[in-house]
């Protein structure tokens, strides 16, 4: 057996002496002084005494005393002062692919224009192992001669820089540091008249947390909460053909002009109300999870060929296709500071190729309320390893409604002030672009809508024959399904109604709503069909949800799926549901409730026909157990589900024509078209109801059948008896009449 285990001894626990425990704290103290004087000191100091005056102007025999207010010093030549000397890391951020510092000496003439610099230290491991060295010195030696008073009149940007293959981020780093820090220090000594900055005051602008973000993506660009860039190749092959480089102008990008190039979209998530409209409730909760005090966060959304991200990230972990620009500060994103999203919560979003949030640190200088702009660097190879760049700007500028005012004494800066004809010029003009942009899709759009148009004008005609009926509707609807939804992702939703009746409320501008010119487009002729015929020219003909609800129970029905049809009494009590969601999501959206955007999910529009299933598992789990229901019970959520359907058919009561022929005695006693109305829209004593029909046309095929419909077969056999012409087929139907029926017909 086992042999017994040795007891264990226990040993109380007993806390080192107090005085032993101090020690090592002080130890450890003096240890870390000289790491944190170092942290916290100028590198000036260190710099001036290592580094020789003429390596950086040329001729200079000399340094003089530091400033004790700011770390700049002065330069001397053979006769005295000739400008002032700093290293830009003791202004401005100049961290590179290593992590660490890029440090630069930068000598100012009185005229605030550079004179010289120098690469005095940096552990960028591609240059020190790859690329020369003197190829960075050569490039830096470009900015001699800048005027910083002009590149602070610019925003503190250089509109052209060659750029070295493999070190693009250094290279941007290097430009930004040099110039950035080189402004800073012009205005502090007020140099090239640059004037010192003011005193600071207090923000005139805080964010506002009880301001809530309207519903619905188009509505959110409308109104300035998300912004957006949208370039094609024409204007890219463009800004290279302006450089002064003929190397870039002699590369164009062979694809058409009109090509979309980038289309970027950007937006403050750490804005509570923003954050929750863009992120929804759960993902919000994880981004504020991840943010500490001080910190923000954007969004920044793209797609077309050009990425905003590119892979220099993998290599190195800094992001060197983006800068956040505010005023003097630049920040450029490392891999520590970003997160992917899954997708945009807000209603009507586009597919995008990337979609990412990233961290703005505390201690970047942000201001929030403030204008700041997001610099998209694209670039092109000249030679085996070198490049060009140009940069192109995506200004932001965080609406008011997400503000407050703090009362202070200071007047308003009119710079802050809003040119509205300006803003509203840019609009259209981009509105402009968009719709030529879609041009081939909105053709198509008209064609459908002229088509369906005439087949409503001239139904009669068309509803002769059955089979040609079903062909035209199934061909139709695989197209709105495929053009309209899969490709074009022109779905209509009850957010977009939503998000009207909240741009009433708060200014209503068209602008919002022209941007989508589909969509745009489409609830023009909801508008104009909901007079003439009624919410079935939409949720029957156009709706790409619908289409593909319908298309899947005619495949089950092909394979002989059983179909179930509900009771007329349980039918009459389950499509009133889609009225009381309706409500519900109504009467959230005007309380603006934290939640509201949660229950647009009933909606699985986006999840089937925008995202084309592509969306986490609970959101295609949803959708596909609506077609799933859809395969026994045709239209089942159109029916009974739908709030976009109901928000349709309240307004539809006022059609000023009816169109759908019936008899007499249609539903007494004949049920014929109530018994294959697949929607059961018509009432068993005969009336349809217009708040449910779809407009299929089905009755009117049977209100003109020679087999089905016993009034006609009533009429033709009355024809045919007094004018003693055979009857051919209908010989076999009985000439009683309707009333003598009764017992036959199928109730």
């Amino acid at each position: 057996m086992f042999a017994a285990p040795a007891p264990i001894r226990s040993v109380p626990f007993r806390p080192a002496p107090l005085r032993r425990v101090v020690a090592m704290a002080l130890a450890l103290l003096l240890c870390l002084l000289p790491v944190l004087a170092m942290a916290q000191a100028p590198h000036l100091p260190r710099y001036l005494a290592e580094a020789a005056p003429d390596s950086i102007v040329a001729g200079a025999t000399g340094f003089g005393e530091m400033r004790t207010d700011l770390p700049v010093a002065p330069i001397l030549g053979p006769e005295g002062q000739i400008g002032w000397v700093f290293v830009n890391s003791d202004f401005v951020g100049t961290t590179g692919y290593s992590g660490k510092p890029i440090h630069i000496m930068v000598a100012v003439d009185d005229d605030a224009r550079i004179i010289g610099l120098n690469l005095v230290q940096h552990w960028e491991p591609i240059v020190l192992i790859g690329i020369p060295e003197i190829r960075i010195r050569t490039l830096m030696q470009e900015h001699v001669g800048m005027d910083l008073a002009a590149a602070a009149a610019a925003g503190g940007s250089v509109e052209k820089l060659n750029i070295i293959s493999g070190v693009t981020v250094t290279i941007m780093v290097i430009d930004d540091s040099i110039v950035r820090s080189g402004i800073r220090v012009a205005r502090a000594l007020g140099l090239g008249g640059l004037a010192p900055p003011d005193e600071p005051a207090d923000p005139r602008f805080e964010i506002d947390p009880a301001a809530v973000a309207a519903p619905g993506w188009m509505t959110l660009l409308g109104d300035g909460t998300l912004r957006r860039m949208s370039l094609d190749v024409g204007q890219v092959n463009d800004a290279f053909a302006e450089l002064d480089d003929p190397r870039a102008a002699a590369r164009p990008l062979a694809d058409p002009p009109e090509t979309s190039f980038i289309d970027l979209y950007t937006a403050l998530v750490s804005v509570p109300a923003i954050g929750e409209r863009l992120l929804g409730l759960a993902e919000h909760a994880n981004l504020r999870r991840w943010l500490n005090e001080g910190e923000h966060a954007i969004l920044v959304a793209g797609r077309g060929r050009y990425s905003f991200k590119g892979s220099g990230y993998v290599r190195g972990g800094l992001f060197d296709r983006i800068v956040l620009v505010q005023g003097d500060m630049s920040l450029r994103f490392r891999d520590r500071d970003h997160r992917r999203l899954g997708e945009i919560a807000a209603s009507g979003s586009p597919r995008f190729a990337e979609l990412d949030l990233f961290r703005i640190p505390a201690d970047a200088g942000f201001d929030p309320t403030e204008p700041w702009r997001l610099q998209l660097l694209v670039q092109r190879d000249l030679a085996a390893l070198e490049r060009a760049f140009t940069t192109f700007d995506l200004a932001y500028q965080l609406p008011l409604p997400y503000l407050r005012e703090i009362p202070r004494a200071v007047a308003p800066n009119p710079d802050m002030v809003q040119d509205t004809e300006a803003e509203r010029a840019a609009q259209l003009a981009l509105i402009e672009r968009i719709w030529q942009d879609r041009a081939w899709e909105i053709a198509g759009l008209l064609v459908m809508l002229s088509v369906l148009t005439g087949a409503f004008f001239f139904q009669m005609v068309l509803t002769r024959s059955e089979r040609a009926v079903y062909w035209f509707r199934m061909g139709f609807l695989s197209f709105s399904l495929v053009f309209l939804g899969w490709y074009a992702a022109a779905q209509l939703s009850v957010v977009n109604i939503l998000s009207l009746v909240q741009s009433m409320r708060s200014g209503f501008s068209w602008q919002a709503f022209m941007l989508d010119p589909l969509t745009f487009i489409l609830w023009w002729a909801v508008a104009a069909a909901l007079i003439f015929w009624g919410r079935g020219a939409y949720c029957g003909w156009l709706c790409p949800f619908g289409a593909l609800q319908e298309l899947t129970n005619q495949i089950a029905r092909a394979l002989r799926v059983p179909q179930i049809k509900m009771p007329w009494t349980l039918h009459e009590r389950l499509w009133p549901m889609k009225y009381i969601i309706f409500l519900v999501m109504f009467a959230a959206s005007l309380a603006a409730v934290p939640w509201a955007s949660q229950l647009n999910e009933v909606e699985p529009f986006k999840t089937a026909i925008v995202l084309r299933f592509d969306r986490a598992w609970p959101f295609v789990t949803f959708a596909l157990a609506l077609l799933f229901i859809g395969l026994f019970v045709e239209r089942f959520y159109c029916r009974y589900l739908c709030p976009l359907g109901a928000a349709l058919a309240i307004p539809a009561r006022i059609r000023m024509f009816d169109w759908l022929k019936r008899y007499p005695e249609c539903g007494r006693p004949c049920q014929t078209c109530a018994n294959e109305c697949f929607v059961q829209a018509i009432h068993p004593t005969g009336e349809i109801n217009p708040n449910e029909c779809l407009n299929c046309m089905h009755c009117q095929v049977l209100y003109q059948s020679k087999s089905k419909c016993p009034v006609v077969i009533r009429q033709i056999k009355r024809r045919a008896a007094v004018g003693g012409k055979p009857t051919g087929a209908l010989d076999s139907f009985h000439t009683d009449t309707l009333a003598d029926r009764k017992e036959k017909t199928h109730v």
